[in-house]
């Protein structure tokens, strides 16, 4: 089974293909978010340069949140897409989750944190085990202090990674002190290599969606939203 994912969700530009036991190949981009205009030539590099034809892809997989609402809408518009073309099941998985999933085999918390502006954080708590990821806490859209409240009812180290270290690690090392370990740059932003492991687990199981089912996961209203609130209000 191979799975084509790409993850739009922030800065980050990544496309990747793998299939069990291996990673066939990747794109990462770090730089200003044009999306709309990245990624389509990112598919077709990592197709072109892996010899992989798309028509032998089984799922497609996206980042559906949270994260910027117009990265989301525009990776989760491709996907389906893709899905409806070639006719094949798509797969929608946590932004935090694959941000959690880069830390695997760490020891102690996990914890994501992604830059939600208005002075919050996206956020859950991971933990790794033998019987692999398991997410602690309830995805959530917080204030950072109020993070690391929460994380005082754990007594073990904390693995950050996330757009929001960038932010907020200065605030995180004065509260945490050593408690607080933070993940190198090739761990620490979004991957889609990441997004295909946890969908190819997701598809292996049968948990997959047909395209017209797939929904971008925002966690939060947007700002309009919560100010002249919305239609489905």
């Amino acid at each position: 089974m191979k799975v084509l994912a790409i993850e739009t969700s922030s800065l980050v530009v990544s496309v990747a293909v793998v299939e069990p036991k291996i990673l066939i190949a990747e794109y990462v981009l770090n730089q200003e978010r044009n999306h709309s205009e990245k990624m389509v030539p990112a598919i077709e590099m990592v197709m072109n340069d892996s010899r992989e034809d798309i028509k032998n892809i089984d799922v497609f997989a996206v980042a559906h949140g949270p994260g910027s609402f117009t990265g989301l809408r525009i990776g989760v518009a491709a996907i389906k897409a893709l899905a409806q073309a070639f006719n094949r099941p798509v797969v929608g998985v946590s932004t935090l989750d694959g941000l959690a999933f880069n830390l695997a085999f760490a020891k102690g918390l996990i914890c994501p944190i992604m830059d939600a502006r208005r002075q919050q954080v996206y956020t859950s708590v991971y933990k790794w085990s033998e019987k692999g990821l398991t997410r602690l806490e309830e995805y959530m859209a917080l204030p950072v202090r109020d993070l690391i409240s929460l994380l005082d009812k754990w007594d073990e180290p904390v693995n950050f990674c996330g757009d929001g270290t960038l932010v907020y690690r200065d605030i995180i090392e004065k509260e945490m002190g050593n408690r607080a370990v933070f993940a190198p740059p090739t761990h620490a932003l979004q991957r889609a290599s990441s997004i295909a492991w946890l969908a190819l687990e997701k598809a292996l199981e049968g948990q997959v969606l047909k395209y017209w089912e797939l929904k971008p996961f925002y966690l939060r209203k947007s700002q309009a939203e919560q100010k002249f609130g919305s239609f489905d209000d």
